[in-house]
């Protein structure tokens, strides 16, 4: 740890952010059971049951290939389950012609590995033109809150700036605050970190971090940065094959992981 990571770290303790405040409510926000996803005759996720929490910050970790990301993909109707059921606040998804795609992308933000971002179009207008095209937002009332969430992420003098002048971690800090321009009920986070120079990763996980103290808002975020875990997370989820092999608190899993294969994973990476 270097001194200004300790140095943030010493003011979030004093400051009383280290951990925000998490309480299970009566149902789980996003619900999922015998979820099963096969590609051709490969199973990619096999059983998996997950419930989460209005306001959790839940962190998924796991090897390369481990089924991490279809999960994700699967919660917001990129990718189409075998079988299983996944329910957000109740609501079956899965398998329901009722279901209206467009309002469930409208209640999960998703924030992706290669950021997404219309190469055409500013800053500022990356994140205008969700609020414009789905929430249906008046243009003024989008640019400001396009230039509240640009600030928050520390763009505020980027905002006219478009996607291929700016750095990667830049471009990634847009599509955070994208996503949050929404204000989704959950937003889920794709290793979002695993495209960038080493450099750049810190400046993306200080705007998690903020956000996650913050704000409130549900988060599943799929990553390898173990650090951002063990600060952050309300509860870590190890997978591997497809399978939740072991989940519980980050002083839980880190310090005293159950299975075999968690150990393993960890004692590599550490």
């Amino acid at each position: 740890m270097d001194a200004e990571e300790a140095a943030r770290k010493a003011y979030e303790h004093d400051q009383g952010l280290t951990k925000h405040t998490f309480k299970p409510g009566e149902h789980p926000i996003v619900r999922i059971e015998h979820l099963n996803k096969t590609f051709t005759d490969t199973p990619v996720l096999r059983d998996v049951n997950l419930d989460v929490w209005n306001g959790e910050i839940v962190v998924v970790l796991g090897p390369s290939g481990s089924g991490k990301s279809t999960m994700l993909r699967c919660i917001n109707m990129l990718e189409t389950p075998t079988a299983g059921h996944i329910l957000i606040e109740d609501q079956e998804i899965t398998g329901s012609k009722k279901t209206d795609v467009n309002k469930l992308r409208r209640d999960l933000g998703m924030v992706f590995q290669g950021f997404n971002l219309f190469p055409h179009m500013t800053a500022l207008e990356n994140v205008m033109v969700g609020q414009v095209k789905v929430l249906k937002k008046p243009k003024e009332e989008a640019r400001v809150e396009a230039l509240k969430q640009l600030k928050a992420v520390g763009l505020a003098d980027r905002a006219d700036y478009k996607p291929p002048q700016l750095s990667g971690g830049q471009q990634q800090r847009v599509a955070i605050a994208r996503a949050v321009a929404m204000h989704p009920k959950v937003i889920l986070f794709d290793e979002p970190t695993s495209a960038l120079d080493p450099e750049l990763v810190r400046d993306v996980l200080n705007v998690m971090r903020d956000l996650a103290l913050h704000s409130g808002m549900t988060m599943i975020v799929v990553t390898h940065e173990m650090d951002f875990a063990r600060d952050v997370a309300d509860r870590v989820v190890f997978m591997e094959g497809g399978v939740v092999v072991e989940q519980g608190l980050p002083s839980e899993v880190f310090d005293h992981p159950k299975a075999q294969r968690t150990k393993e994973f960890l004692g590599h990476i550490r």
